[in-house]
């Protein structure tokens, strides 16, 4: 097997576990493995792709229903998509990874070591609608919709479910949007078709045990997983943009 096919199976497996398991992340933990040996249009289009895949899998697998909650959510996260497909083409993707990943593995680790945070109260609505708009300008730019969202959602002291679903479809609906915006824009080539043929069979199984695996868990070890998670994305995400940075 080409050596770039077995790397974009890789991450796809690896990926697709940990959006099953968590509802997020498939982008982020996809990246650590792609940025090694992928254009990044290409690792951006087959993140968007695995990351949407999986959430239509969770549709049927892991079901949670509409949450109110959601909608300030979706309408900032509607507005942020355009900003992310305006930036990308200029974006440098070594400083965007540092910065991201360094924000991460900084203060994920902080919110795991206080083991009962206070919940934030202040920001509402428009606090919700504000992280829904950084995570759509996040997903335009690659797939990365899940991570500020779930981050504010855990700060706002949601519990498991309803976190989960709050996550869940706004990222079906940004992943979506996204993706057709890919498409209309012309990002999607029938080049990387080849690779999609690879992402979608490589996540199916892993997928689908994750998300058997998220039902027994408790509200206590979710909130670890879901900080442990980003905690690791951040630092995959570090590793691979340093030696880029640092070769400059």
């Amino acid at each position: 097997m080409d050596p770039v096919y077995l790397l974009v199976a890789v991450g796809a497996i690896v990926a697709g576990f940990v959006q099953g398991l968590s509802g997020f992340a498939f982008g982020m933990v996809a990246m650590s493995f792609w940025a090694w040996g992928l254009d990044p249009r290409l690792a951006a289009a087959l993140s968007v792709f695995g990351a949407l895949t999986g959430q239509l899998l969770a549709v049927f697998t892991v079901r949670r229903g509409f949450n109110l909650r959601l909608l300030p959510f979706v309408f900032g996260g509607l507005a942020g998509i355009p900003l992310g497909v305006l930036v990308l083409p200029h974006l440098d993707m070594a400083w965007f990874k540092a910065l991201l990943g360094g924000f991460l593995a900084v203060w994920c680790p902080v919110m795991l070591m206080v083991r009962r945070l206070p919940p934030i109260t202040v920001g509402g609505r428009f606090g919700d609608a504000v992280a829904g708009m950084a995570g759509g300008v996040l997903s335009g730019i690659g797939g990365f919709a899940g991570p500020v969202p779930t981050l504010w959602s855990t700060l706002r002291g949601f519990a498991k479910d309803e976190q989960r679903a709050v996550i869940q479809n706004f990222n079906l609906a940004m992943l979506a949007v996204t993706m057709a915006t890919y498409a209309g824009n012309g990002m999607i080539t029938r080049q990387m078709l080849p690779y999609f043929a690879i992402v979608a069979p490589a996540m199916l199984v892993p997928t689908l045990l994750g998300a058997r695996l998220y039902i027994g868990i408790s509200e206590a070890r979710f909130r670890q997983i879901v900080l442990g998670l980003l905690t690791a994305s951040g630092i995959a995400l570090l590793c691979s943009a340093l030696p880029v940075l640092l070769s400059r």
